[in-house]
């Protein structure tokens, strides 16, 4: 499989990057300070709508760049490089709220809000995760109950990417908790709907200027026409819209692990010790080694998933693969970087402790490493039973 990237997919490269390191590198650690504090600067959101990233894979007629996932994984990556706080607004934005409206709504709905979304008028979230069904979601408390041609939602939803900052939020909900997951269905719910309401900014360890947020739902209705799909196959397309959004977190762990990489090859020429650069000792030479091994071979994986997807193959176990590579291979090199940074990462401010930081939720959100051992490991046995 050829990798060289196209002339549309350095060009994107080169414009991110060139935007990230004037514009969005030198905020980073400002919204690092403060939890949610992407929502004090709605210039880097104008700045990154006018660049078509919050629809970088929709279709032009909705306002979008139309773009392959290979161009997508370069800029999640890039961005992510810089501030994986917005890369993380970027890729759940684009992946789990624009490209499943496009690819399962109906032509109303994406009349309705693709353009908004594809052009950066309105922000996205995707919430299934509440206080008691996480990595289960067939154990979703949230419920949705037919009254004529609307159903009323109620529950509480948990760890909202872009919580507070969205507008527009694919929301899962159970018609029949008999069902389990069979019951699980996909609704487009507006922020401004009445029993609606934001809850409050999580204080966390990383990704700290992402608004991350409780939701509130208390008899909150929404039109029967506002489904995603169907009442009997959302979380078919719950499933569907994560193999997606996995590419993307992927590539955001990718971005964080190449970031702490540089900043740790660049100290171990810089730092002396013993007469020399620290990087001479083997010992280094060896770790520094396999960090860009780790992350080259994550992002051949993301690479391939991302070929896959635009081939319109399944996806599911080649994002796991992805995910779950280049998650726990960037988590390594972070704590590698710290390593090599030795003191200087933990009493002085510097981005190494960062991305440290940020890092470790890649682990965690849209299936943790461990769910991904288990999508690879039941298709390794559905496989050579066949």
């Amino acid at each position: 499989m050829e990798f060289t990237l196209t002339k549309t997919q350095k060009a994107v490269r080169k414009a991110v990057k060139r935007f990230t390191k004037e514009i969005l590198a030198p905020i980073a650690p400002i919204y690092d300070k403060k939890d949610g504090s992407i929502m004090e600067h709605p210039e880097i959101i104008k700045n990154m709508a006018d660049m078509n990233l919050f629809g970088i894979q929709i279709d032009e007629n909705f306002g979008g760049a139309d773009l392959d996932s290979i161009s997508y994984i370069i800029a999640i990556e890039e961005i992510s490089k810089a501030c994986a706080a917005t890369g993380l607004m970027t890729t759940v934005h684009n992946s789990v709220v624009a490209a499943p409206i496009e690819k399962f709504g109906t032509e109303g709905q994406k009349e309705r809000y693709l353009e908004d979304l594809a052009t950066g008028k309105k922000i996205g979230s995707f919430s299934i995760t509440e206080p008691n069904a996480g990595s289960d979601a067939g154990a979703m408390e949230t419920t949705a109950k037919k009254d004529g041609d609307e159903y009323i939602l109620n529950g509480t939803k948990c760890f909202v990417t872009n919580g507070a900052l969205s507008e527009t939020f694919l929301i899962g909900a159970s018609i029949d908790r008999k069902k389990k997951h069979r019951g699980i269905v996909l609704f487009i719910v507006e922020k401004d709907m009445k029993g609606f309401e934001v809850g409050k900014l999580e204080n966390k360890i990383g990704m700290r200027g992402n608004p991350v947020s409780d939701l509130l739902l208390k008899d909150v209705r929404v039109p029967e026409e506002n489904i995603l799909g169907n009442t009997k196959n959302g979380f078919k397309l719950m499933m569907e819209t994560l193999n997606m959004g996995r590419i993307g977190i992927a590539a955001q762990a990718l971005g964080i692990g190449t970031a702490a990489f540089e900043a740790a090859a660049k100290y171990a020429i810089e730092r002396k010790q013993f007469g020399r650069s620290i990087g001479e000792f083997q010992a280094l030479k060896f770790k520094l080694a396999e960090m860009k091994t780790k992350l080259d071979s994550a992002r051949h994986l993301i690479f391939r998933a991302g070929n896959l997807k635009d081939r319109n193959k399944n996806i599911s176990e080649a994002s796991a693969m992805a995910k779950y590579w280049a998650a726990e291979n960037a988590m390594k090199v972070c704590t590698d970087a710290m390593q090599i940074f030795g003191g200087s990462c933990i009493v002085q401010d510097l981005p190494v402790q960062r991305y440290f930081r940020d890092c470790k939720i890649t682990e965690i959100y849209e299936g943790t490493s461990e769910v991904m051992k288990m999508i690879i490991g039941n298709k390794i046995l559905r496989h050579y039973r066949n």
